[in-house]
């Protein structure tokens, strides 16, 4: 502190003998302190002291009515223990006992009221430049504590931000509903941007309109059917500018909400909006809302622009979702449609099986829901049947389209038609799971079957159940040879073969399900 500093220190002067208090007061106006106060009634201390706040106490020790020690002893609770408050005891009192107590009261010094005014003025001046340091030293602990708390709020605050970041991304990252992402950024940008309420507008890409996707913290529905075109508005501008747009007060600018006739009842105040862009394309904006004047700092605008960002790569990764899942299922519907094709040129190069596949199909799959077979698996049963004569494209028309019986050397060739499916269909992953159809339909229970001879249930259940139904359409199919055998004789002859030729379990589940559909029709 400099020597201008130190003289407007404030010195309580406390005696009850008015001839010393001028005397100290004159000493103190020679040295040039101008602000201080005395009182020659102790009684008034605690009241003055409270006033007046001084920075140092010249005190007496025997006074009437309230003496040194009394005055110190009711001083000492409106002292700080942190603070240092110099008091310089200036007493006739020069025992030791009275120095001592004087000490342990709280006084700093000690002096007789013979003082040598050298000595007193040097007391004085040491007492205040300590009282000064010691102020400087508690103002930089209260800054440095301050500097602190500021500091650890902004840590804390950072944590906050990435934990919200981190359950965004979460989010994004664990479901593929745009909705439910949506709520998650949007709870995340009311509460860490302490503002009233959020929506976000989505850009249509045919209609070039920003419309409503999500909000939260609205009190109407007032703005749920916003349809903005880009450049209208301050969305619209946003997004068309790709720039935050802020509103400090929309209570006197209204008119940009005009799409809404109800949203003056919503009470906000503070706007700001910012576009979503992902990829370096526009998907929406990201609205907020505040229902007081609300003025942000950059650190907030910038965390507001990382909400928007990632909001915008969470739109942009339900579209890639979307779009994938709708490329997948047209590949799929592709796939199929070419197994259909195939099954029916299969039909038309045998005229005599036309028809036969859908039918023994359809029937296939009713018999494989009836046996409990997931509808994972049913897809995969659907195109083994669809396919379940594919290796007949390698058998020479003389032989497949022969009207009469076929010789030993014929049936060799003809037995061959699994394993050539097997070896079509093999190099095609997605028809892998759909194998076992066409490469063991012709397996026999008993392993008498082609063309690997299984036995029992080291044959597929899609294969079992497929041979069941097989037989069943070519025996109540007519035939060039033949005649289609009743529904009855039928039955009668896959029982008859139940063990040898079938599986009895599909034959029992076969015969049940066929009971069932006679009683339904």
């Amino acid at each position: 502190m400099s020597e201008e500093q130190l003289k407007n220190a404030k010195i309580l002067i406390v005696d009850d003998q008015e001839a010393n208090v001028l005397v100290l007061e004159q000493l103190l106006k020679r040295l040039g302190y101008a602000n201080y106060k005395s009182l020659t009634d102790s009684q008034q201390t605690v009241t003055v002291f409270k006033e007046f706040q001084p920075d140092l106490l010249l005190l007496d020790l025997m006074m009437p009515h309230m003496d040194g020690f009394a005055v110190m002893e009711a001083l000492n609770p409106l002292i700080p223990a942190e603070d240092y408050l110099p008091i310089l005891v200036l007493t006739a009192d020069v025992s030791t006992a009275a120095k001592q107590r004087a000490l342990s009261g709280g006084a700093l010094d000690f002096l007789n009221k013979l003082f040598d005014t050298a000595e007193v003025t040097l007391r004085i001046k040491n007492l205040l430049k300590t009282r000064s340091q010691h102020l400087q030293l508690q103002n930089q602990n209260q800054i440095l504590d301050e500097k602190v708390q500021e500091r650890t709020a902004d840590l804390q605050r950072q944590f906050q931000h990435l934990a919200a970041l981190r359950e965004i991304d979460l989010a994004i990252s664990g479901s593929v509903d745009l909705r439910l992402t949506l709520k998650t950024i949007l709870e995340q940008t009311t509460e860490q941007l302490k503002v009233d309420a959020a929506d976000i507008l989505l850009l249509n890409p045919h209609a070039m309109t920003l419309e409503f996707s999500a909000g939260r913290g609205f009190r109407t529905d007032a703005l749920q059917n916003t349809r903005l075109r880009l450049g209208e508005g301050y969305a619209g501008r946003a997004a068309l500018d790709r720039q935050l747009v802020h509103v400090p007060d929309l209570r006197g600018r209204k008119t940009d909400f005009l799409r809404s006739p109800y949203f003056s009842a919503e009470g906000f105040v503070a706007y700001y909006v910012v576009a979503l862009i992902a990829k370096g394309e526009v998907k929406g904006v990201l609205e907020v809302f505040h229902r007081a004047p609300y003025e942000a700092n950059d650190e907030w605008q910038e965390f507001l622009g990382t909400l928007a960002g990632q909001a915008a790569i969470a739109v942009d990764n339900a579209q890639l979702f979307d779009g994938l899942q709708r490329s997948n299922l047209e590949l799929v519907m592709a796939y199929d449609a070419t197994i259909e094709g195939w099954s029916r040129a299969m039909d038309l190069r045998d005229k005599e099986t036309e028809g036969h596949t859908l039918r023994v199909t359809e029937l296939t799959i009713r018999l494989a829901r009836a046996m409990g077979t997931s509808e994972a698996e049913i897809v995969h049963v659907r195109r083994g049947a669809l396919l379940h004569d594919m290796g007949k494209m390698g058998i020479p028309d003389r032989i497949l389209l022969k009207p009469g019986k076929l010789s030993d050397e014929e049936w060799v060739v003809m037995r061959k038609h699994p394993q050539f499916a097997y070896d079509m269909l093999l190099p095609i992953t997605y028809l892998r799971p759909a194998l076992d159809i066409p490469y063991c339909h012709h397996e026999k229970w008993d392993g008498s079957g082609y063309p690997r001879g299984l036995k029992g249930e080291q044959i597929p259940l899609a294969a079992r159940i497929f041979a069941v139904i097989d037989v069943y359409d070519a025996l109540t199919s007519d035939r060039p040879y033949r005649k289609a055998w009743s529904r009855e004789k039928t039955l009668e002859h896959i029982k008859t073969n139940s063990g040898t030729h079938f599986d009895p379990k599909v034959v029992e589940a076969f015969i049940n399900f066929q009971q069932v559909s006679k009683t339904s029709n």
